[in-house]
């Protein structure tokens, strides 16, 4: 895991869902599949309805073309990730090339998938960032500080720590951070 993230961020409302994240009927793709995992990346985010806190303002979409994103950051309000206990929801925006997400809150089984595979890194915002931060801003996150720069508004705003999961992203998921620890 780097500890200087850079990139683009787009930025999402409040109580963006599993299906928002991943529509159910692009579950039927292989993730061990080749061919088939690059699909949860440009399916990613594509069921955040327009108009419902979801997708900015000028109807940007997170994977315009192809099966990649420009957008490595997700900046969210409150509740990110609700809804059904979907891991692939954390896998389709790490395949689309997201790298973190940070919200004022998770829905707990979210957070938990993030972590668990090691596919983004969760960050929690000290405030509401989703009001101060726009699609397209460049921001670099400090995972050794835990703060976020907006490179492009010059500003700065801090992250609550990671604590003991950043062991477990550093080791790539919980079943290699468990092998470390002998477990």
């Amino acid at each position: 895991m780097k500890d200087i993230i850079r990139g683009k961020a787009f930025v999402l409302g409040n109580d963006i869902d599993t299906d928002q994240i991943i529509p159910a009927k692009y579950l039927s793709y292989d993730p061990s599949n080749p061919e088939e995992k690059k699909y949860f990346g440009k399916y990613a985010l594509f069921g955040v309805p327009e108009g419902q806190s979801g997708l900015p303002s000028g109807d940007i979409r997170f994977v315009s073309e192809g099966y990649s994103s420009e957008y490595n950051i997700i900046i969210g309000g409150r509740n990110f990730g609700c809804g059904s206990s979907r891991e692939h929801a954390p896998f389709a925006i790490e395949v689309a090339g997201g790298e973190v997400v940070i919200a004022e809150s998770f829905a707990r089984i979210f957070f938990r998938n993030c972590v668990n595979g090691g596919y983004i890194v969760p960050y929690e915002a000290v405030e509401k960032l989703n009001d101060k931060v726009e699609t397209g801003d460049d921001l670099e996150i400090d995972l050794t500080t835990d703060t976020v720069k907006n490179l492009t508004k010059n500003e700065e705003y801090s992250l609550n720590p990671l604590g003991d999961i950043k062991a477990i992203l550093e080791a790539g998921d919980v079943f290699e951070y468990a092998k470390k620890m002998g477990i």
